[in-house]
């Protein structure tokens, strides 16, 4: 869907980005991350023409996006940035039909997906005819979302998308952000410096540091497979944080015990990550539940159950 190839950007005598190349698979959540200044947010706006690449090329779809008109790349690019960057005078169906006005949409088209949209993302229908300012951190990040979304662009770019929330609120819309049907659908390419947040929805995590690429690979590889030092350190203050999030029921399932029987049992999916999985069953009633394979075979799970075949699993992944 999108292909970066020997792309640099310099800005003055700083190199902000040097000779990067990736692709982007579709239906894809790419996560770029790094520290301030590695220069992931300057390689997500090459993707849109906000900021023109210097040397190599960008394709989307195999074109390459400096052939055609920038306006129209851009409308057919969902785009979420860090400070919402609503309107303030435009009320929020005016903000969200932004972009279906450019298209020249009729007005029923653009209220019904507006409408569609705002349930989806659990706003009150009331907030339509409300001003940004009136609205909570999190509304507003609901609103951005759906301006963004509102054309059903193929393509989604979100820089630092949940930044400015506070931590109970952006843990609130990350998990929203990956229960949404309307997002698995998208190619998404998002910046952050939050090295949770990048494990918990990345499909693949894109390391930069002083504009290079580090390791690109899924949140396992970069935890149990990291290519260098730089690598390896930058992920170790959150390690243990991070492979409770990364490691499924799935992950430990050798070192389940097999169930004995599933009366009175309440069956977890095998895809639950372990954080969950314990938050689970840490509050419910009954005490030992049970998980399947899929095919026909179960393990008994419950708290001590889970923790300790995690243990098991991340000391045999350690030194493998």
């Amino acid at each position: 869907m999108i292909k970066l190839q020997s792309v640099s950007k310099r800005f003055g005598n700083t190199k902000a980005v040097k000779n990067i190349s990736f692709e982007v698979n579709n239906q894809e959540n790419l996560v770029l991350l790094g520290t301030s200044g590695c220069g992931k947010t300057t390689t997500l706006k090459m993707i849109n023409l906000l900021i023109q690449p210097g040397n190599g090329e960008i394709l989307i779809n195999d074109k390459d996006i400096t052939s055609g008109n920038p306006e129209e790349l851009r409308r057919g690019i969902g785009y979420v940035m860090q400070n919402i960057g609503l309107f303030p005078h435009y009320t929020v169906a005016e903000n969200i039909a932004v972009v279906p006005n450019l298209l020249k949409w009729d007005k029923q088209k653009t209220n019904q997906r507006t409408s569609e949209l705002i349930h989806k993302l659990h706003l009150p229908e009331s907030c339509l005819k409300m001003f940004p300012h009136e609205l909570s951190g999190g509304q507003q990040q609901r609103v951005g979302l759906a301006r963004a979304l509102v054309t059903d662009p193929p393509i989604l770019l979100m820089d630092e998308p949940f930044g400015a929330l506070d931590n109970v609120t952006r843990s609130s819309i990350q998990q929203e952000f990956k229960a949404l049907e309307e997002l698995k659908r998208k190619t998404i390419v998002m910046v952050t410096h939050d090295v949770l947040e990048a494990f918990e929805l990345a499909d693949r995590i894109c390391l930069m540091d002083k504009g290079e690429i580090i390791q690109i690979g899924t949140p396992k590889d970069l935890l149990y497979n990291p290519i260098n030092d730089f690598a390896k350190s930058f992920l170790d203050g959150q390690r243990l944080a991070l492979e409770f999030k990364v490691i499924k029921l799935k992950d430990i399932w050798n070192h389940l015990p097999a169930s004995e029987s599933k009366a009175d049992k309440k069956e977890l999916n095998h895809e639950l990550n372990i954080w969950d999985t314990l938050e689970i069953l840490r509050s419910e009633v009954i005490a030992e539940n049970f998980v399947s394979d899929g095919n026909g075979h179960f393990k008994t799970i419950d708290f001590a159950i889970v923790t300790e075949a995690f243990n098991q699993y991340r000391y045999t992944a350690h030194h493998d």
